[in-house]
C-alpha cells in the first residue's frame, strides 16, 4: 500500500507528463506481479464495488475523534473530499501496516459479506496502522469511488515506454472485460489474453477540434467529410456469430441494445465497426441525446421503451474483416469495404453514414452552419488516407462543431472543488428568471481562469447566504454567459429543460441580474435548434 499511495500521490500532485511518467516506473521498479495486476485493474476502471457505506465510515471517525458533527460538516466543506477529511481528522498511527497492494484489496473485497461489526474491526485495525497519505487511498478503495491522476493513454504510454512494447497493442491488450482471476500481469501486457477473447475491443480513434480550417485542410479532395452525430460511439463486434456493443467509455452496453443485436446479427460474416448509436423516430428524424439517455444502465429494456426510443445504427468505420485487423490500411481502402460489405444489406435501423459532397470551403462552411437542422453536431473531417489510430493524432481526424448555444444566467449556489482547487468554489449552480422567481437551470464545472475562479470565490466568501453541507447559497449577483450543444424538454429537471454539455462560456461583468434571460426564452430554443 505505502507504494501505491506514493504513486497515487506523485500523480496528483504534478500536470507534468515527464513526472506522470518516472512516478509510474518507478512503481514497477518495486512492485511484484500482483500488485502490478492490481494497479492496471484500477487504473483501467476495474474497482471493486463499495464494500462499506460512507456513512458508517463517518459515524467510526468521529466516534474515535470525538469531533462534533458541525465540525466535521465545515472540515469536510473545506477539504471537499470525504476520505481525505476522514483520514485527516483520525489521530496518528499507533503502528505500521506494511501489507502488500494486493492483499489488502482481496480484504476490502471479502467484507461484501461481512456483518458491520466485522467491517468496522477491520477499518479502524487499518486506520490504527496506515499514515495519512495511505488511509486516504484506503478510504477510497472502500469507497468504490477510485480515480487516478492520470488520463488513460497518459498511462499506456507509460507502460509502453517502460516495457518497450508498442502502444498500440499495449492498449488493445488492456481494453476488454478482462477479469483478475483469469489472467496473469506478463500474459495482459503482452496480448495473450488478446486472441482468448472474442468480445475484445479497439482502443476508438478520435478527433481534435480545428481551428484554421482552409490553412488546415488546404485540398478538400485528401478529405472525407462526413456529419458529426450527437448519439453513443460505438464499436460493433460481431465474432464468430457472437455480438457485443462497446461504448466509448470502454463499457460494454450490449444488453442496454438487445434491438441493435438482433440487426447486426442479419450482417453476413465477422466485423468490428465503429459507429453511432442514434435514436430515430418513425419520420426518420434524429432525435436529442435526452431521448437516447433512457437506454442506458437500465437492468431491464422494456417493449414499450424499445419503442418508444428504438435504437439505429450509423455506420462510420470498418476496422476488422473476418478477423483480419484493417486499422493500418488507408480510410480510403476500409471505406471501400464497408460499402462492399454493406452493398447488398438493406436492414432499417442500419445504414452507412453519409460522405458529404464538398467543392469548395464555401459549401463547407455552409453544411457547417445547417447541421444543427438535422440534429447534427457538426462536420467530420478526416483523411482520405489515415489509418486509424490509437486516440488522437494532430492532421489525420478534425471534428468542425457548429457554435454553441448560449444564455445569460446568475450564479446561485457553488460549491468548493477537490484536489489542488479544494481551496476554491470551482462548482457552481446557474439560474434564469422564471416569473418573479430564480429557477436552476445548469451546473458547469468549467471555463474560468484561475484568477477569475479565486475572484468567485472571494465573492462567495462575502455574500453567503445559506448553508447546506458544503453547498452555499449566495446572492444572486454575478452573471455569467453559459454555453451548451443542445437543448430538450425535460421531466427530470425543475426548470422543465436539460442543457447538453453545458459550461461557462464568459463571467458578463458588463451585465446586472436583471439582464438575464428567462425560461420562457430558451423554451424557444428547443423548437429553433
Amino acid at each position: 500500500m505505502k507504494g501505491f499511495a506514493t504513486l497515487i500521490y506523485g500523480l496528483d500532485s504534478t500536470n507534468k507528463v515527464s513526472h506522470k511518467q518516472t512516478h509510474i516506473h518507478r512503481f514497477f521498479d518495486e512492485a511484484s506481479e500482483l500488485d502490478k495486476l492490481w494497479m492496471l485493474a484500477l487504473f483501467m476502471g476495474k474497482k471493486p464495488k463499495r464494500s462499506v457505506k460512507t456513512t458508517l465510515l463517518r459515524s467510526w471517525a468521529l466516534e474515535i475523534t470525538q469531533l462534533p458533527e458541525w465540525l466535521f460538516l465545515e472540515s469536510y466543506a473545506s477539504v471537499g473530499d470525504l476520505g481525505e477529511t476522514l483520514s485527516l481528522i483520525l489521530p496518528e498511527p499507533e503502528y505500521t501496516l506494511e501489507l502488500p497492494l494486493h492483499e489488502w484489496m482481496n480484504k476490502i473485497i471479502s467484507l461484501k459479506d461481512q456483518s458491520d461489526e466485522e467491517k468496522k474491526k477491520f477499518v479502524l485495525y487499518a486506520w490504527r496502522g496506515l499514515t495519512h497519505i495511505e488511509r486516504f487511498i484506503f478510504n477510497k478503495l472502500l469507497g468504490g469511488s477510485f480515480r487516478v491522476g492520470v488520463s488513460a493513454k497518459g498511462f499506456i504510454n507509460a507502460l509502453s515506454s517502460y516495457y518497450q512494447i508498442d502502444p498500440n497493442t499495449l492498449a488493445h491488450s488492456l481494453m476488454g472485460d478482462w477479469a483478475l482471476e483469469e489472467v496473469t500481469f506478463d500474459s495482459l501486457i503482452k496480448g495473450e489474453y488478446t486472441n482468448t477473447s472474442l468480445s475484445k475491443p479497439y482502443p476508438f480513434c478520435l478527433a481534435y477540434a480545428i481551428e484554421e480550417v482552409e490553412e488546415t485542410l488546404i485540398d478538400l479532395n485528401n478529405w472525407q467529410i462526413e456529419y458529426k452525430w450527437d448519439g453513443i460511439r460505438g464499436q460493433i463486434i460481431k465474432r464468430k456469430g457472437e455480438i457485443f456493443i462497446w461504448s466509448r467509455g470502454e463499457e460494454l452496453i450490449t444488453d442496454q441494445f438487445p434491438d441493435l443485436v438482433n440487426l447486426i446479427g442479419q450482417i453476413p460474416g465477422d466485423f468490428v465497426i465503429d459507429g453511432e448509436i442514434l435514436a430515430i423516430n418513425e419520420n426518420l428524424e434524429i432525435q436529442d441525446f435526452s431521448a437516447l439517455q433512457k437506454r442506458l444502465n437500465r437492468k431491464n429494456i422494456t417493449k414499450s421503451l424499445l419503442d418508444e426510443v428504438p435504437a439505429n445504427l450509423y455506420v462510420y468505420d470498418l476496422i476488422e474483416l473476418n478477423l483480419q485487423d484493417l486499422r493500418q490500411e488507408p480510410l480510403r481502402k476500409r471505406r471501400e469495404l464497408l460499402e462492399e460489405l454493406f452493398k447488398s444489406i438493406d436492414i432499417k435501423g442500419i445504414k452507412l453514414s453519409p460522405v458529404l459532397n464538398v467543392q469548395d470551403f464555401e459549401s463547407l462552411k455552409r453544411l457547417r452552419e445547417e447541421a444543427r437542422e438535422i440534429n447534427s453536431e457538426g462536420l467530420m473531417i478526416k483523411k482520405k488516407d489515415s489509418i486509424y489510430h490509437v486516440g488522437r493524432k494532430k492532421g489525420d481526424w478534425w471534428k468542425w462543431k457548429v457554435d454553441p448555444l448560449t444564455l445569460d444566467a446568475v450564479l446561485i449556489y457553488a460549491q468548493k472543488g477537490s484536489g489542488r482547487r479544494s481551496g476554491y468554489y470551482t462548482d457552481y449552480t446557474f439560474a434564469v428568471k422564471d416569473g418573479e422567481k430564480l429557477t436552476t437551470i445548469a451546473k458547469a464545472y468549467s471555463g474560468l481562469t484561475d484568477k477569475e475562479i479565486q475572484e468567485v470565490s472571494r465573492f462567495v466568501n462575502k455574500n453567503a447566504i445559506e448553508k447546506f453541507g458544503p453547498v452555499r447559497t449566495v446572492k444572486p449577483e454575478l452573471v455569467f454567459e453559459i454555453a451548451f450543444e443542445g437543448i430538450s424538454f425535460s421531466n427530470r429537471h425543475k426548470s422543465g429543460v436539460a442543457l447538453r454539455f453545458p459550461r461557462i462560456h464568459r463571467w458578463r461583468k458588463d451585465k446586472k441580474m436583471d439582464e438575464i434571460d428567462t425560461l420562457d426564452e430558451i423554451k424557444k430554443l428547443i423548437k429553433s435548434s
